[in-house]
């Protein structure tokens, strides 16, 4: 037994030396390479941060002359906050410059090039006030100053930054050849690890390789799907015995496990539909949740434009106006429901973009060509109205020539279409593949939208008529326009008029 406890001891210690020793010292190695690499990595930053702060600054500035010049033309309310903007932005950076009293001529410089950006700050903002207070000949002149002032700094930004990039150049060169050193001494020292490693590792190989191949084949067997192997003998109280003594213990209380994963996996099959039950559930209250939003700003907006059509004329049209407003609410609020029939859906589109054209002074020219014995097909509620408005919103808004679209309600094959084109910017397809699959995200702080998406268009379509299939979009370039089509089941239609 004594003999026994000391061949356990004596391979703990052989496995300790071969793999605890050569272990530690790879690891101080790799330590020691990646220290050095981390603290010259470091300082090549530090080296170019100076040119990338010169560069921001130089494009800071540009941006700030562009948005102060573009104001002073237009006077728009974006240009003013285009402005503010960059003006912000510029100041922030000039306020990190350093302001030193050294004598060097690159200090100096940067020293000059504060004194003088904070002039040209106080420039731009009179000549802003001045346009904003009506004052013509003052802010010419100030703007006049300040474009001077501007060339000063943009020189000066340039001259600095191509004397600290010679200068960074220089230490970069240096630092590079350093790195190069450090790498080739530890590639040498991780060689001489490597071999020591294999000296020890053939070393111990005698004494633990027999039972090891063992264990190697009854294991390959028990993957198999063979558990009435024979259990392994042990014959020592080591790291291997211990091992193989677990090994025969595993081997029998597996055949135990797979009996009750069995029934565990029953079990769990049964909870996952279940859970599965209730997410639809939770989907399905979320839909009507976001079906019932109205966004403030499409509110305020067709409000507003009400408002200003009742100044410009009599009281006919604006009570029309009004009313199609009032219908267009109504059908949100009384609408909000699973399905409603495809006429009622286009008299929506009807609606709205009467109360567009209202707003944009009859901008959009929108004509139809629908199958009148087709508009009986059932489909879900304010699915037309959110596809025609995203047209508007991102295909025609900012266009300059003739803006319009075109409803269409057809047969094809087996399936009732509604088409809805656009002759807008159009839509590139990697854009119309990441609407489709749902990962396209608009930016919601600058819609004006009545809060239901296409996403959830798509989505709602796809629960009703359990397809994937029933919305496609087309767009065959740039400046092209863009069709988004409906694909409903005419079978769904017949069984209904049946």
């Amino acid at each position: 037994m004594s003999r026994i406890k000391r061949k356990s001891i004596s391979l703990r210690q052989k496995m300790i030396m071969s793999f605890c020793i050569p272990t530690v010292l790879l690891f101080l190695v790799n330590m020691m390479l990646y220290l050095g690499t981390a603290q010259m990595l470091n300082s090549l930053d530090v080296i170019y941060a100076s040119n990338n702060t010169l560069n921001d600054l130089s494009e800071s500035l540009d941006r700030l002359q562009n948005a102060t010049a573009g104001y002073l033309n237009t006077k728009t309310s974006d240009a003013l906050e285009q402005y503010y903007i960059y003006e912000e932005e510029y100041s922030d950076l000039v306020d990190n410059l350093d302001d030193n009293k050294d004598d060097n001529e690159n200090r100096v410089l940067e020293r000059n090039i504060k004194n003088m950006s904070e002039n040209y700050l106080e420039l731009t903002n009179q000549a802003v006030e001045s346009k904003r207070g009506g004052n013509v000949e003052k802010y010419k002149s100030i703007y006049e100053e300040a474009a001077r002032t501007y060339g000063y700094i943009d020189t000066s930004i340039t001259n600095l930054n191509n004397q600290q990039f010679i200068n960074n150049s220089k230490s970069y060169g240096a630092m590079m050849t350093a790195l190069q050193t450090l790498e080739e001494l530890n590639i040498l020292t991780l060689v001489i690890i490597g071999i020591a490693n294999l000296f020890f590792v053939v070393l111990i190989a005698s004494t633990i390789a027999d039972p090891l191949i063992k264990l190697a084949a009854t294991a390959n067997s028990v993957s198999q799907g063979d558990f009435n192997v024979e259990l392994l003998p042990v014959k020592s109280n080591d790291e291997v015995g211990v091992v193989t003594k677990a090994f025969n213990k595993m081997v029998v209380s597996i055949k135990n496990y797979i009996e009750k994963l069995r029934e565990s996996m029953e079990v769990e099959r049964r909870l996952k539909e279940n859970e599965l039950i209730m997410e639809n559930h939770i989907k399905d209250a979320e839909l009507r949740y976001l079906q019932a939003q109205i966004n403030p700003h499409f509110l305020f907006n067709t409000l507003n434009a009400g408002a200003q059509l009742a100044m410009m004329e009599g009281a006919d049209r604006t009570s029309n106006y009004i009313q199609r407003v009032a219908d267009f609410f109504r059908y949100n609020i009384k609408k909000n429901k699973d399905v409603v029939s495809l006429r009622e859906e286009i008299e929506l589109v009807d609606i709205y973009i009467y109360i567009i054209n209202v707003r944009f002074a009859g901008e959009i020219q929108f004509t139809k060509e629908i199958d009148e014995s087709l508009l009986g097909v059932k489909i879900p509620s304010m699915i037309l109205q959110p596809i025609v408005e995203n047209s508007i919103n991102y295909g025609l808004r900012n266009i300059d020539w003739t803006k319009k679209i075109k409803l269409s309600v057809y047969e094809l094959g087996d399936y009732i279409c509604v088409s809805i084109k656009d002759n807008g910017i159009g839509m590139t397809q990697e854009k119309i593949e990441q609407v489709l699959d749902g990962t396209y995200k608009s930016n919601p702080a600058k819609s004006t939208s009545n809060g239901v998406g296409l996403n959830n268009c798509i989505e709602r379509l796809n629960i009703f008529y359990e397809s994937e299939d029933v919305l496609d979009i087309i767009s065959e370039g740039e400046k092209m326009g863009t069709e988004t089509i409906l694909y409903l089941p005419k079978k769904d239609y017949e069984k209904e008029q049946m």
